[in-house]
């Protein structure tokens, strides 16, 4: 398994959504398959059945999410710098074409949420933008076809906070 990068926010997040899957689900859910158990006939018991399934499920979820945690590397986003686009930084771009402009912080898949504005440094735009400088124009193939940007701007990742695809900070 890869190196999962995560900020400590991060960090925490997968924690938390950890410990929500082994304390609150899991429980709910072997308490479900005792009281199907208590029906008897496990061959025609569908609210057994249902329940093995469900627990196969969370116990996958768990297992993933172990595996992603014994994978993290955290990272110091002071230490980042911003003489180009990397994970963590900030970056903000004008769409050629239609002469808007757009910021996006670019981070791992575990912390990427688009509608704030942070998108995994693995997808199209992201693997697009690494690497680059200011001034740099990058053509990059996303599903609805190419886009054609130039990088005005990149900002270090520490205070920029999640940002919005309109390029305003996120309260």
């Amino acid at each position: 398994m890869e190196r999962v990068y995560l900020t400590r926010e991060g960090l925490r997040k997968l924690e938390e959504e950890l410990n929500s899957w082994k304390h609150i689900r899991l429980p709910e859910v072997l308490k479900g398959l005792m009281l199907a158990r208590e029906h008897g006939d496990f061959f025609e018991n569908a609210e057994y059945h249902a329940a093995r399934e469900e627990l196969t499920r969370i116990n996958s979820k768990i297992y993933q999410l172990e595996q992603t945690l014994a994978q993290v590397q955290l990272l110091d986003e002071a230490s980042i710098d911003n003489d180009q686009v990397r994970i963590l930084t900030t970056v903000r771009v004008r769409d050629d074409a239609k002469k808007s402009e757009r910021r996006y912080t670019l981070v791992s898949p575990e912390e990427a949420d688009p509608t704030i504005g942070k998108i995994s440094i693995y997808s199209p735009v992201g693997r697009g933008l690494i690497g680059k400088k200011v001034g740099d124009r990058v053509v990059i193939e996303i599903p609805s076809g190419k886009v054609e940007w130039t990088i005005l701007e990149i900002l270090p990742p520490h205070g920029t906070g999640g940002l919005n695809n309109g390029g305003t900070p996120s309260t």
